[in-house]
C-alpha cells in the first residue's frame, strides 16, 4: 500500500493527537532529582524548533547553535540528564532543504564532539526493534518531540513517534512552548494514558504499514530532489565523490586543519566540479565563471569568519537583497556538497580535523554583505583593502581549491569579480536600519524614600536619572482614572484575607448554641487527635501562676475550708485503696506470666509475641530480666525438641533468631544483673547452635562436645553471618539509657536532647534528618514550651500543605489542654478555605500563603510581635514548584527563633549560612530599633544551630519488586546496590541515603568475592573475620553499618568489576502468589499504602480490591472462626438497640432536650446500620483486610465509639456510602479531592487497625500520619520522582511496632526504579525573588506598618536576603535593579508617589497578589472606565445584567484569571465540533485595545531596565556558546578597511546577546513579545518573565499564538462538568479545583469592589456582586448534581 492508501490512517493519527492536546498539562517538567529525570530529546524536534524561531533567520549557523545550546542549558541547569537521538529514517524529511542536511550533520558532530551530551545515532527509525529495546531498558523519565515539522510529511515522522512513545507508555513533552525561570523549566506534557495505549496496540499493524509508505515515499523524493542538480549521478555516487575530495585533501594537507577550512574547500572544489559535469541544465544558470566568482566570495567569507571576532560580526549590517534564483540554485548544490562531504569526515581517521567551529560553517549574513559590496560599493575609488592577515589566508583557502579542481583551471585569487551578472536581488530597502526611535529614554524616575534610600542609595549615583523637566517625565503622570471612579476610595487599605475567610462560627459569641457547637468541635478534635496517637493529654500551667502542687490534687481555696482531721482521714482512706490496688496489680502481673510460659511451651512464637508486649508496658528492670530469662529458657527447649525431631530437612532458624534475640538482650541491657550461672547457661545456648568460640568467651571451663552432637543441634553458619543474615532488623541499636526528664514518651537520643537545650535557650535550628527519624517530637516541645511561658506567647507550626493542617490541629488539642483567660484558646488554624481562632490562639497550624498574608499586613503587626517560634515543617518544599516563594518570604522575615525540619537536603550548611547572614542582620536591627522588649524571648535568639542527623531511619527498608505474569505476582527482593551504574559511583560516590540492610551487605559481600576469586581482602572483609564481628556475641546495628561503610568504599575502588558485581546483585524473583494484596496479607505486610497518581484510579483500583473480595466470598464457604464474632456483634446490637429505645422514651417525656437527643439517634442509626451490615454479611477474616482483633475490640470493648463517631461525619458527604461499603472490608482511599471529613474517616480507621489497605496519592506523603508496615507503587507517572519516592517510601515502617519496612514496585519498569533509588536529594537553591506586586506589598507595609520602623526593617530584609543572591553580589545588583524598575512601573501606574507612598488602588492590587500581571491589568481596566461602559443594567434603574453582560464579564475574567495554555498547533485542529467549545474567545475591542496600551508601556519600561542592567554585564561570557563554552572572542581586525565597512552598525546593540545579532537583532527586538526571551543577554540574571506582561495569547518560541482553554466560560455557560471534561480536556478533579479558585477570585474582587465604593447602586459593585453569586450558585448546584449521581 502507498501513502495515498493510508491516508485515511494518517488523519485518524493526528486527529487523536490533536484532541490530546487540550489536555496536556502546562506545568514544570523537571523536578529538584537529578538522576531521577533522565528523559530523552528528539533531535530533529530539536533542530525543527530552533529552525523556526523567530529571531532566527535561515542561514546564521552560529546563531542556529546558540539557540539549540541555550535550549540544552536550560535543561541542563533545572537538572536534567538526558540523551538526544537522531533517527536515520528523519533524515529523509530534508532532501526539500540541503541547507537543512548539512546543518543536521554539523549539529550531530558538534554534539558528539563539543559536549558531554548522549548522543545516540545508531537507530534506523522510531519503529525498530532497538529502539524499543533502548526505551525499555532506559525508560525514559519523558520524551521531548515537536508536534509541528517543516512539511506535513516531517509532521507525520513527529506524529508515529509521539504514537509509539504513548503505546511504550512513555510520556511525550512538546519541544514549543517552553518557558524557564530561575528554577524551573515549563512546557506542555502530554501523558501516556490507556486510551493512547490502547490505539498503538490495536493498529500496530497499520502503524507498520502506513510508517513504510511514508519512509518509502520519502526515498522516492530524494531522488528527485537530488536529479536537478546532479542529473544520473545516485546518492552513493555522490558519496564516493565526496570520499575522493576528502582523500585528495588528506594528501595535500597531512598535518590536518580545522572544520571550517576543510569544508570551505572542498565544498567549492566538489561544487565546481559537480557544475562542470552537470550543473548547466538550464540557459539561465549561472556561468561556471560566474559560479567561480561564487565561490571566491565564499572563500573570503570564511576568511572573515575565522579572523573577526563574535564582538566585530554582530556589528555586521543587515542586507535585505536575497539570492537571485540561479544564484540560489548554485548555493542549493553546494550544500548538498557541503552534507555529503560532513558525512564522511569519518574516512579521514587519525587526519588532525579540529572541529570546535563545527558550529560556525556557513554566516549568510556575512556573505550578502560581501557579495553586495562587490556588486554595487567596489565599482567607487578607492578599492577597500582587505587586511594583510584575512588576505593570506582568503588566498590560500583559494589556492587549495585550484588544486584540489583538476579538470580545469579556477582563475587566480584576484580580482575577486571577474563578472558582472549580478547574485542578489534588488529591493527598495537594501541596508536594514536599526530603529532607535522606539526604545524608551534610558533612566530612572527621581524617587526617595528611607527604604529606596537604604536599599539602593549606594549605586543610585551611578545611575542614569531623569530629570524632572525631562519632557518624558510628565507624560508618564497623566491621570487615567475614569469619571465614574471619581467618588470611589480608592486609596483605602482593603480588609485582607484573614478578615474574607470564612470562620464557621463566631469565636466571641456568648450564644448558648454557638458555645455548645464549640465544645462538640473541642471534643472531636480531640477524639480525631487521640485516635491517631495514643498519648495522653498533658494539663499546661502557666509557670508564672502555677500554685503549689499537693497529693489531693484540690485547689488552694479548698484546702483553707477543710479541717486537719478530716485530711488526715482522707489520706489514710487513700493510701489503703492504693495499697489495695498494688496488690490486686501485682497479682494480675503473676497471672499474666505464667499464661505466657504456658504459652511459649505450646506455641512458641505466640508466646514470644505476648512476651515483648509485656517487657514494653514493664517499668522494672529485674521483671524484665526474669522474664527475658523465661524466654531463653523456653527457646533453648523448642531448640532441642525441634533439633530431635526426626526427618528434618532443614532446621527452622526462626527459633534459633529468637534465642539469639533474648541473648542479645540479657547481655546488653541487663549486664548489672547478670551471675555467673546465666553466663553458663547463655554459653550452653550458644555452643548448641554451633557458636563455639563465642561460648568458650562467657565460660572458658564448657566442655564442646563430640561431632554427632554438633552436626544434631548447629546451624552449620558462623555466628557474625547468622546474625547479619537473619537477625539483622533485630540488632541493637547504641541507644541512651538514661532518660530525660522533658520527654515522658521515649528516651531521646544525644541529637534529640540537643535539640531541647536549642529550644530550652530560645535558639533557632535546622533539623536535617530521614523520614521517621523523630524530628516532629521537637515542635510538640516547642509548642509546650511556650504554652508554659505565658498566656500571650504564640507558637506557629507551618505545614506544607493544607491537608496537614487538620491533623497537626487536632493532635495539638489531644496533647495539651490549658485554662487560659476569656477570649483565648490553646489552638487555632488558618487556610485559604477556612480560619478558626487564628488571632486569639496560642498555636496557630497554618499554611505558608496564609502566614505570608499575616506577616505582611500592615494592622496585624501587633499581632506578629506575640509570635515566640515559628516551625517549619518539610522546608525542603523551598525549592519546589508550588509555594516556594512563601517559604523564602517567611525565613527572613521572622525575628523570632524558628526550627527548620526536612528529611530531603542536599546542601543544610548553605541554608544554615544563609539563615545565619538573615539574623545577624536582625540583631543589628534590634539594636538600632531598641526592640528588645522581652529579653526572656529576645536575648538568645540570634543563635542558629546546625542539628545534623547521620543515623538512618529508626527501622531498615526493604525494596521489592512485583511482577504480574499469568495473572500471578511475583515478588523479588530489590539489592540498593543494583540501581547503580558505574558512571554514578565514580561522579558521585554512593547517595548518602542509600542504606543496606545488614542482609544486604552480605549479599553484597558474596557476590563481590564471586565475581573476584583473587579478591585480596576477601578474608580481611569476611564476616566472621571483620575486626568488629570477630568472637562478638552481641553485634550491634552501628557495627553493621561500619561493615557495610567498608564495603563500599571498597566496591568504589573496583571500577573494573562493578559491573559484573551490579549485575549479579539484580532482582531475583522467587516467589508466586494469586494475587498481590492476598499476597501481602499472606506475608504479614498489612497495614499497607497503595500510591497512585490520579484521583479516579485511586477510587477505581480501590472498588476493585472490594470486588475482588466479594467474589471469592461467593465461591467459598462461610468459615466458622466468623460464628463468634457475630454473636459479639449481636449481642452489642441488642444493648444498643435498647439504649434507642431509652433514648426515645425520654424525647416523649422531655420535650427541651428532644433536639438533642433526636441528633444522637440520627447518628446511632448510622452504627445500627454499620453493624447490621456486618452481622448480614458476616465477613470472615479471610474476606476481609481489616485487623479482625482490632473489629472485636472496638464492637465489643470500646462500644463502637470510633466508628460511632466517625460514622455520623460522612453520612451525607459525596464519598460517604462508598467509603462504609468499602470499610466494612477493610479498605479505604485517600485523595485530595475529597471531603476533609472523609479523610479523616480513613485516617482515623485505618490507624485503628478497622482498615488495613489504602490505595492514596502523593497528597498522604506530605506529613500525614498514616503509618505502615509496606508501601506499594501501583503505578507509574511524571510524578513519580525522587523527592515523592522519598516522601513516600517513608511511610513503611512503623515507629516502635516494625524492625522493617517494605517497599514494592509493583508495575514500575526496571530502570525507573533504579533511578529512583540512585538519586541524590536535592540541594535547595533560590528562586527570583520579587515581583512587581510584592514589590507593592512591601511599601505599602512599610508606609502603613503598626509600628514604621519594625516595618521598614522588615521590608529590608525581604530585599537584602534572598537565597538567590546569597553570596553572589551579581545577583543582588540584579535585584536591585528589578526594584529600581518595579518602583518606577508603580509610580507610572499611579501605584505609588514618588516618595514611595501608596496611592489609588493600590490596596486593591495587592490583595490579589496571586496572580500577577493580571491583578495589574484588571486595575487598569477598571480606572480606564471599561468595566463601567460594559456593565450596562437590562434596563434604566434595574440592579439586574444580562446574560449577554454576565457572559461578556466572565470573557474578560477568564482571560485574566483562567488562564491555562492550549498547545499552537492545535488551532489547525479540523475538528468535528466547534473551536470555540475548547478556544477562548479574545477580549471584546475595547478591552484589547487597553491592554495593548498597557503591554507597550510595560514593555518600554522593562527594556529600559535591560538597557541599564546590561551595562554590568561582564561580556566576555556573552562571546562564548552556553554549553560548550567555545569561546569566539580574540582581537579586533583593525588592518581591514572592507571589515571596518562591512561591521559599521554598532548602536542599537548594547543589550541583545551578540549571537543573535547575526540574524539582525538589536535592542528594539527587546520590545517583541514574541522575542525578548531569545535575545536578552544570557548572563543578564532576569528574563522576560520576570516583566509584568499579560498578552492575550501566549507566544510560543516559534511565534505561534497558544490559545486559552474556555472551560471557565462553558461552565457558565451549560454548567455542566462531563461535558467539559470531555470537550475542554480537563480531568474532573483538576476541573473542579479550577473552577472553585476561579469563583474564590471572583469573590475577592467583588469584596474589595464593594469595600472601595460607597455607593452600593454602582453598576460594576452590583454586576460583580450577581456574577460572584450566581457562578457560587452554578458551582453549588453542579456539585449537588454529582453527589446525587454518586449515591444514585
Amino acid at each position: 500500500l502507498g501513502l495515498k492508501d493510508h491516508a485515511g490512517f494518517f488523519r485518524k493519527m493526528t486527529k487523536l493527537i490533536l484532541d490530546e492536546m487540550p489536555k496536556a498539562g502546562y506545568s514544570s517538567i523537571l523536578n529538584d532529582f537529578v538522576e531521577s529525570n533522565f528523559f530523552v530529546i528528539d533531535g530533529d524536534s530539536l533542530l525543527v524548533t530552533c529552525l523556526c524561531v523567530k529571531s532566527f533567520k535561515w542561514g546564521q549557523n552560529l546563531h542556529f547553535f546558540y539557540l539549540v545550546e541555550c535550549y540544552l542549558v536550560d535543561l541542563m541547569s533545572n537538572g536534567g540528564q538526558f540523551a538526544i537521538v537522531f533517527f536515520k529514517d528523519a533524515e529523509y524529511a530534508y532532501f526539500d532543504f540541503p541547507e537543512l542536511l548539512s546543518l543536521r550533520t554539523a549539529l550531530i558532530l558538534h554534539l558528539q564532539h563539543n559536549t558531554n551530551i548522549d548522543v545516540q545515532t545508531e537507530f534506523s527509525g522510531c519503529l525498530s526493534q532497538d529502539w524499543k529495546l533502548y526505551l525499555e531498558q532506559h525508560y525514559p523519565y519523558f520524551l521531548i518531540v515537536s508536534e509541528e515539522g517543516l512539511s506535513d510529511l516531517q509532521t507525520y515522522l513527529f506524529n508515529f513517534l509521539i504514537i509509539h512513545s504513548w503505546g511504550m507508555k512513555v510520556n511525550v513533552v512538546l519541544s514549543s512552548g517552553h518557558e524557564s525561570d530561575t528554577l524551573r523549566l515549563y512546557a506542555h506534557t502530554m501523558e501516556s494514558t490507556d486510551r493512547n495505549h490502547t490505539f498503538s496496540k490495536e493498529n500496530e499493524t497499520v502503524i507498520q504499514s502506513a510508517y513504510k509508505s511514508l519512509i518509502q515515499h520519502l526515498e522516492e523524493r530524494r531522488i528527485l530532489a537530488l536529479a536537478p542538480h546532479f542529473e544520473h549521478l545516485k546518492w552513493n555516487d555522490m558519496m564516493e565523490e565526496a570520499c575522493q575530495t576528502l582523500f585528495l585533501l588528506q594528501c595535500l594537507c597531512p598535518e590536518g586543519s580545522d572544520i571550517q577550512r576543510v569544508i570551505c574547500v572542498t565544498s567549492c572544489s566538489l561544487s565546481l566540479r559537480m557544475y562542470h559535469h552537470h550543473g548547466l541544465v538550464h540557459s539561465n544558470c549561472l556561468s561556471l565563471q560566474e559560479v567561480e566568482d561564487f565561490c571566491r566570495l565564499r572563500c573570503l567569507c570564511v576568511a572573515f569568519q575565522l579572523h573577526l571576532p563574535l564582538s566585530q560580526r554582530a556589528c555586521s549590517r543587515v542586507i535585505t537583497y536575497s539570492w537571485l534564483w540561479d544564484s540560489d540554485y548554485f548555493l542549493k548544490m553546494n550544500k548538498w556538497c557541503e552534507h555529503f562531504i560532513l558525512s564522511n569526515l569519518n574516512v579521514l581517521g587519525c587526519w588532525n580535523l579540529n572541529l570546535n567551529h563545527v558550529s560556525d560553517l556557513y554566516d549568510e549574513q556575512l556573505l550578502k554583505n560581501i557579495a553586495f559590496y562587490y556588486e554595487f560599493e567596489s565599482t567607487q575609488e578607492p578599492h577597500l583593502n582587505l587586511g594583510d592577515s584575512i588576505r593570506r589566508d582568503y588566498e590560500h583557502l583559494w589556492n587549495v581549491v585550484s588544486h584540489l579542481v583538476k579538470e580545469f583551471d579556477v582563475g587566480k585569487c584576484f580580482p575577486l569579480r571577474t563578472t558582472r551578472r549580478p547574485f542578489l536581488g534588488q529591493k527598495k530597502s537594501v541596508i536594514q536600519e536599526i530603529s532607535l526611535e522606539k526604545m524608551p529614554s534610558v533612566g530612572f524616575l527621581p524617587m526617595t524614600s528611607s527604604v529606596i534610600d537604604e536599599f539602593v542609595g549606594d549605586m543610585m549615583k551611578d545611575l542614569p536619572i531623569l530629570k524632572s523637566d525631562d519632557p518624558v517625565v510628565p507624560s508618564q503622570f497623566k491621570e487615567k482614572t475614569s469619571d465614574e471612579l471619581l467618588h470611589w476610595h480608592a486609596q483605602r487599605l482593603l480588609s485582607d484575607d484573614y478578615d474574607r475567610i470564612k470562620c464557621h462560627i463566631d469565636e466571641q459569641s456568648r450564644d448558648p448554641h454557638v458555645l455548645d457547637f464549640l465544645k462538640e468541635s473541642q471534643d472531636y478534635q480531640q477524639f480525631y487527635g487521640k485516635s491517631l496517637e495514643s498519648i495522653s493529654t498533658k494539663v499546661i500551667v502557666t509557670e508564672t501562676t502555677q500554685p503549689k502542687e499537693d497529693s489531693s490534687g484540690a485547689s488552694g481555696k479548698m484546702l483553707q475550708n477543710t479541717k486537719p482531721s478530716q485530711i488526715t482521714k482522707k489520706k489514710k482512706k487513700k493510701k489503703k485503696a492504693f495499697l489495695k490496688e498494688d496488690q490486686n496489680k501485682d497479682q494480675q502481673k503473676d497471672d499474666l506470666l505464667f499464661s505466657i510460659e504456658e504459652e511459649m511451651k505450646t506455641n512458641l512464637h505466640s508466646g514470644i509475641r505476648k512476651l515483648e508486649e509485656y517487657l514494653t508496658s514493664c517499668a522494672s528492670n529485674s521483671v524484665k530480666f526474669g522474664v527475658e530469662m523465661s524466654g531463653l529458657i523456653a527457646c533453648f527447649k523448642a531448640w532441642k525438641e525441634h533439633c530431635r525431631g526426626e526427618g528434618k530437612i532443614s532446621k527452622d532458624l526462626s527459633i534459633a533468631v529468637q534465642m539469639m534475640k533474648r541473648i542479645h538482650s540479657l547481655l546488653e541491657r541487663y549486664p548489672e544483673i547478670l551471675e555467673a550461672e546465666h553466663h553458663q547457661y547463655i554459653a550452653k545456648c550458644l555452643k548448641y547452635l554451633g557458636f563455639n568460640d563465642l561460648a568458650n568467651s562467657l565460660d572458658p571451663t564448657l566442655m564442646i562436645g563430640d561431632d554427632k552432637m554438633k552436626k544434631k543441634y548447629s546451624i552449620d553458619i558462623g555466628p557474625a553471618r547468622f546474625q547479619l543474615q537473619y537477625m539483622g532488623h533485630y540488632l541493637i541499636r547504641d541507644e541512651r539509657k538514661n532518660p530525660d526528664p522533658r520527654i515522658q514518651d521515649f528516651i531521646p537520643n544525644t541529637w534529640q536532647r540537643e535539640l531541647l537545650d536549642v529550644v530550652d535557650k530560645n535558639e533557632s535550628a535546622v533539623i536535617v534528618a530521614p523520614v521517621s527519624a523523630g524530628k516532629t517530637y521537637a515542635s510538640y516541645y516547642c509548642m509546650e514550651k511556650v504554652l508554659r511561658e505565658s498566656d500571650d506567647g504564640v507558637v506557629v507550626y507551618i505545614a506544607p500543605a493544607k491537608s496537614l493542617v487538620g491533623q497537626v490541629a487536632a493532635t495539638v488539642q489531644n496533647r495539651f489542654t490549658k485554662t487560659l483567660p476569656v477570649g483565648r484558646t490553646l489552638c487555632g488554624a488558618f487556610t485559604r478555605d477556612y480560619r478558626h481562632n487564628v488571632l486569639n490562639c496560642q498555636v496557630l497550624i497554618t499554611v505558608p500563603e496564609c502566614f505570608e498574608i499575616l506577616l505582611l499586613a500592615p494592622h496585624r503587626q501587633k499581632w506578629v510581635e506575640r509570635i515566640r517560634y515559628v516551625i517549619f515543617d518539610e522546608v525542603h518544599y523551598l525549592g519546589r514548584e508550588v509555594g516556594a516563594k512563601f517559604w523564602e518570604l517567611l525565613l527572613v522575615i521572622i525575628r523570632c527563633p524558628f526550627l527548620v525540619l526536612s528529611a530531603t537536603i542536599n546542601n543544610p550548611t548553605l541554608l544554615t549560612e544563609w539563615l545565619q547572614s538573615v539574623k545577624q542582620y536582625w540583631k543589628q536591627a534590634d539594636k538600632c530599633l531598641n526592640f528588645l522588649r522581652d529579653n526572656s524571648y529576645k536575648i538568645n535568639h540570634m543563635k542558629l544551630d546546625l542539628v545534623m542527623l547521620c543515623e538512618e531511619r529508626d527501622n531498615d527498608l526493604e525494596k521489592h519488586i512485583c511482577s504480574v505474569k499469568h495473572d500471578d505476582v511475583y515478588f523479588g527482593h530489590f539489592h540498593p546496590c543494583a540501581a547503580l551504574t558505574t558512571d554514578i559511583i565514580e561522579k558521585y560516590g554512593f547517595p548518602p541515603d542509600l542504606i543496606l540492610t545488614p542482609q544486604e551487605s552480605i549479599q553484597l559481600y558474596d557476590t563481590m568475592a564471586h565475581v573476584w576469586e583473587a579478591w585480596p581482602r576477601a578474608q580481611e572483609l569476611c564476616p566472621e573475620e571483620f575486626i568488629l564481628f570477630k568472637n562478638k556475641i552481641v553485634i550491634k546495628k552501628l557495627d553493621a553499618r561500619k561493615y557495610e561503610e567498608n564495603l563500599k568504599a571498597e566496591l568504589t575502588n573496583w571500577i573494573k568489576n562493578v559491573k559484573r558485581i551490579l549485575k549479579n546483585l539484580t532482582s531475583c524473583v522467587n516467589t508466586c502468589f494469586p494475587s498481590l494484596l492476598k499476597s501481602l496479607r499472606q506475608m504479614d505486610k498489612l497495614p499497607a499504602i497503595f500510591f497512585l497518581f490520579n484521583n479516579g484510579d485511586v477510587e477505581r483500583r480501590a472498588g476493585s480490591v472490594c470486588t475482588f473480595l466479594e467474589k471469592i466470598e461467593t465461591k467459598s464457604h462461610l468459615h466458622t472462626e466468623c460464628h463468634s464474632y457475630v454473636f459479639e456483634i449481636d449481642e452489642v446490637f441488642k444493648k444498643v438497640k435498647q439504649m434507642e429505645k431509652t433514648q426515645k422514651r425520654s424525647i416523649k417525656k422531655n420535650p427541651k432536650k428532644a433536639k438533642k437527643l433526636e441528633r444522637k439517634l440520627m447518628y446511632r442509626a448510622e452504627y445500627i446500620n454499620f453493624l447490621e451490615n456486618l452481622k448480614i454479611l458476616e465477613i470472615s477474616e479471610d474476606h476481609t483486610y481489616a485487623d479482625v482483633k482490632a473489629l472485636h475490640t472496638e464492637v465489643t470493648r470500646d462500644k463502637g465509639s470510633t466508628l460511632d463517631r466517625v460514622l455520623q461525619r460522612v453520612r451525607f458527604t459525596r464519598n460517604g456510602k462508598e467509603l462504609k461499603a468499602l470499610a466494612q472490608r477493610g479498605i479505604g482511599y485517600h485523595h485530595s479531592g475529597m471531603y476533609f471529613k472523609e479523610k479523616e474517616f480513613v485516617e482515623i480507621l485505618f490507624v485503628k487497625g478497622l482498615i488495613r489497605v489504602v490505595t492514596a496519592t502523593g497528597t498522604l506523603a506530605s506529613g500525614i500520619h498514616m503509618p505502615c508496615k509496606s508501601v506499594v507503587f501501583a503505578q507509574d507517572s511524571v510524578y513519580l520522582d525522587a523527592l515523592n519516592y522519598r516522601q513516600m517510601s517513608g511511610r513503611a515502617g512503623r515507629r516502635g511496632q516494625d524492625l522493617l519496612g517494605n517497599v514494592y514496585f509493583f508495575d514500575i519498569p526496571l530502570p525507573k526504579i533504579k533511578r529512583l533509588l540512585a538519586s541524590s536529594v536535592p540541594e535547595l537553591r533560590g528562586q527570583f525573588p520579587l515581583s512587581i506586586t510584592l514589590v507593592l506589598r512591601l511599601m505599602l507595609l512599610a508606609s502603613k506598618g503598626d509600628d514604621p520602623e519594625d516595618a521598614k526593617a522588615k521590608v529590608l530584609s525581604v530585599l537584602k536576603h534572598s537565597l538567590l543572591s546569597f553570596k553572589r553580589p551579581r545577583a543582588m545588583k540584579t535585584l536591585k535593579l528589578y526594584f529600581l524598575f518595579s518602583l518606577q512601573l508603580l509610580i507610572k501606574e499611579d501605584y505609588l508617589n514618588k516618595n514611595g507612598t501608596p496611592k489609588k488602588f493600590a490596596g486593591l492590587a495587592s490583595y490579589l497578589h496571586g496572580h500577577e500581571p493580571s491583578n495589574l491589568v484588571f486595575v487598569n481596566f477598571l480606572k480606564r472606565g471599561l468595566f463601567h461602559n460594559l456593565c450596562k443594567p437590562a434596563w434604566k434603574g434595574a440592579q439586574q445584567f444580562s446574560q449577554d453582560v454576565m457572559e461578556k464579564l466572565v470573557l474578560v475574567l477568564a482571560n485574566l484569571f483562567a488562564r491555562k495554555y492550549i498547545p499552537a498547533k492545535f488551532q489547525n485542529a479540523d475538528l468535528s465540533f466547534s473551536q470555540s467549545k475548547v478556544i477562548l474567545a479574545e477580549l471584546p475591542e475595547d478591552f484589547k485595545a487597553a491592554l495593548h496600551e498597557y503591554n507597550l508601556a510595560v514593555m518600554k519600561d522593562f527594556a529600559s531596565f535591560l538597557l541599564i542592567a546590561s551595562k554590568s554585564v561582564n561580556m566576555k561570557n556573552e562571546y562564548q556558546l552556553p554549553l560548550s563554552r567555545i569561546k569566539f572572542t580574540g582581537k579586533e581586525c583593525e588592518d581591514s578597511q572592507l571589515v571596518s565597512h562591512l561591521m559599521s552598525c554598532k548602536e542599537g546593540r548594547a543589550a541583545v546577546s551578540p549571537f543573535v545579532c547575526l540574524s539582525g537583532n538589536a535592542d528594539n527586538d527587546l520590545l517583541r513579545p514574541e522575542t525578548v526571551n531569545q535575545v536578552i543577554l544570557r548572563t543578564i540574571g532576569v528574563s522576560g518573565a520576570q516583566a509584568p506582561l499579560l498578552w492575550p495569547g501566549k507566544l510560543d518560541n516559534r511565534g505561534r499564538r497558544m490559545p486559552l482553554n474556555a472551560y471557565v466560560l462553558n461552565f457558565y455557560r451549560h454548567n455542566c462538568l462531563t461535558s467539559l471534561d470531555r470537550t475542554n480536556g480537563m480531568r474532573m478533579g483538576q476541573l473542579l479545583k479550577c473552577l472553585k479558585d476561579f469563583a474564590f477570585s471572583i469573590q475577592a474582587i467583588s469584596d474589595s469592589l464593594s469595600e472601595l465604593c460607597e455607593n452600593e447602586h454602582d453598576n460594576v459593585v452590583l454586576a460583580f456582586k450577581q456574577l460572584s453569586q450566581t457562578f457560587y450558585e452554578k458551582l453549588e448546584e453542579m456539585q449537588t448534581q454529582m453527589h446525587q449521581n454518586h449515591l444514585g
